[in-house]
């Protein structure tokens, strides 16, 4: 059975809502949150937006290369708010492989560290494994990026080993090594339960 190819949607959970990336729309709140702090973008693949203007362009960026790999941008959205906080995407989406990643992801940080990340990664797992039908969902991050390996380990994803020199970091300088971790759909049952358990705590 093939999956199902991705299309605008909106996720909604207790704390955030996930909405489709809206360069023009969601800048201002987006710089609010994180723009230009040097901590936040420290492992994502592009130097830190010193204005609105360098985020929207740097959104529009992220819209576009996530709709060429089939995938979908989405703006984090702080339920309590209504303002949003960080982005993640959906991109390397295969149908008829029945995997996607989710990747690009971040908070700005004041959010880190609370129900924000694992609320957002529920609503995007969920709809991959049970709306498209999806059978792997994969993640990687820098080998030096302690903090997203063990966000990512705590959703209940496989570490599957590193790709070494796998990109240039955005300081043109530096090669990465990236981890890759991955989570199928026979394991999705068991961390959804875990990660629901959590968030009720």
């Amino acid at each position: 059975m093939v999956a199902k190819s991705v299309s605008p949607v909106v996720l909604h959970g207790r704390f955030v809502r996930l909405e489709p990336l809206d360069p023009s729309g969601h800048a201002a709140d987006l710089f609010a949150a994180g723009g230009g702090d040097e901590e936040v973008w420290r492992w994502l693949p592009a130097e830190p937006p010193r204005s609105e203007r360098e985020l929207r362009a740097l959104a529009a960026g992220v819209v576009a290369a996530s709709e060429s790999a089939g995938g979908l941008a989405f703006a984090v959205v702080e339920r309590a708010g209504g303002r949003a906080i960080g982005w993640s995407t959906y991109h390397d989406v295969s149908t008829v492989d029945e995997r996607l990643e989710i990747g690009w992801t971040w908070y700005g940080r004041a959010h880190w560290r609370t129900a924000v990340n694992t609320e957002s990664k529920l609503l995007l797992m969920t709809h991959a494994f049970e709306e498209l039908g999806m059978g792997r969902v994969a993640w990687k991050t820098d080998l030096l990026n302690t903090r997203s390996q063990q966000a990512i380990a705590r959703l209940g994803a496989v570490r599957e080993g590193v790709w070494r020199r796998h990109r240039l970091r955005s300081d043109g300088v530096t090669w990465r090594d990236s981890v890759f971790f991955s989570m199928l759909a026979a394991e999705w049952p068991d961390a959804k339960a875990r990660l629901a358990a959590r968030l009720a705590a």
